[in-house]
């Protein structure tokens, strides 16, 4: 069985449905601070705390061969604010979490991780083996835990693959699940807000990057694709073969206001786009070679930029009953 920790969150719960539709049995450990009861549709489910030594009931419960490790915040504004918080939950909660690993024998596990570890990257489009430097208290929760599982691993009798995310968007095609913050962060569903009037505007924080048009440029991938990376990645553990990183991302770019005019082509509307200072922490360029996923575990994102935004706005449509 495998355990999902976060299994309640946006990326969590779309792993969650994928596992159990290709027929895996998973249990889904969250304590549901964010709420998201209405995503727990698949597999079992436990309310733990990771911060909680009583997690040891999990394990003792159920038979558990590996964990994917989704519990995180994940907001680099937030993370500026209160690095405190993010270290204790990125990084001490997963320490928590490796030791009852270790009580129970359990020797398989894949983080959800960042392309923010990479902070301001040496080249572009970024591969793995660049150096970590990052630049927000949310990439460096991040780094020092994939550090954490080197040591581990190190040890023996233990793998991990670590799956550093460049901008997962899009939701659910069936519009079971989708994406649901509170407050909302990311960049896709704050644009469909104001498309569908929940918000007067857009703002863009920043229009004088070295870019193009002066905004930052990000790579996005479709929830679902990443969804796939991490059965992929279980499998690969579940093979025999040692610890390993991968990026994930589309590898191509866009910018802000690229993404901006796409999401009012795909929803046939208009709204007010304003420009606002930039925002602490934010690199100019992320863009993901992924060739190394590719060729190792043979994954290829299969949604493209339209499709991910057409998928968002289902779902905010679904939400806010147009």
């Amino acid at each position: 069985m495998i355990l999902i920790t976060g299994g309640a969150g946006y990326v969590g719960s779309h792993t969650n449905k994928l596992l159990n539709n290709e027929g895996y049995e998973t249990v889904v450990v969250d304590n549901l601070c964010k709420g998201y009861e209405s995503f727990v549709k698949w597999g079992n489910f436990e309310n733990y705390d990771l911060a909680s030594k009583s997690l040891r009931e999990v394990f003792e419960k159920y038979d558990i061969d590996a964990v994917i490790h989704f519990a995180a915040f994940s907001s680099v504004e937030e993370s500026i604010k209160m690095p405190q918080m993010y270290l204790k939950n990125n990084f001490s909660n997963t320490l928590n979490l490796l030791q009852i690993m270790r009580e129970f024998g359990v020797d398989k596990f894949i983080l959800s991780s960042t392309a923010a570890v990479y902070g301001n990257p040496e080249k572009i489009p970024i591969t793995e083996d660049q150096n970590l430097k990052p630049i927000n208290p949310y990439g460096h929760s991040k780094f020092i835990t994939e550090k954490a599982l080197e040591r581990e691993a190190k040890k023996g009798d233990f793998n991990y693959v670590s799956l550093r995310y460049f901008n997962a968007a899009g939701c659910d095609f069936d519009c079971e699940i989708g994406e649901l913050h509170d407050p909302e962060t990311h960049l896709i569903p704050l644009i469909l807000d104001a498309a569908i009037g929940k918000r007067e505007s857009i703002s863009i924080y920043g229009n004088d990057y070295d870019t193009p048009d002066g905004t930052c440029i990000r790579d996005f991938i479709h929830v679902n694709d990443l969804a796939d990376a991490h059965i992929r990645a279980y499998e690969y553990l579940c093979e025999g073969n040692e610890s390993n990183v991968f990026n994930l991302g589309n590898g191509q770019g866009y910018s802000v206001l690229e993404v901006i005019e796409k999401c009012k082509k795909v929803t046939n509307t208009d709204f007010e786009v304003k420009i606002a200072d930039r925002r602490e922490g934010d690199p100019a360029v992320l863009i993901a070679d992924s060739s190394k996923i590719k060729n190792t575990l043979g994954w290829n994102p299969k949604y493209d930029l339209d499709q991910i935004i057409e998928s968002a706005w289902k779902w905010h449509e679904k939400m806010n009953v147009i």
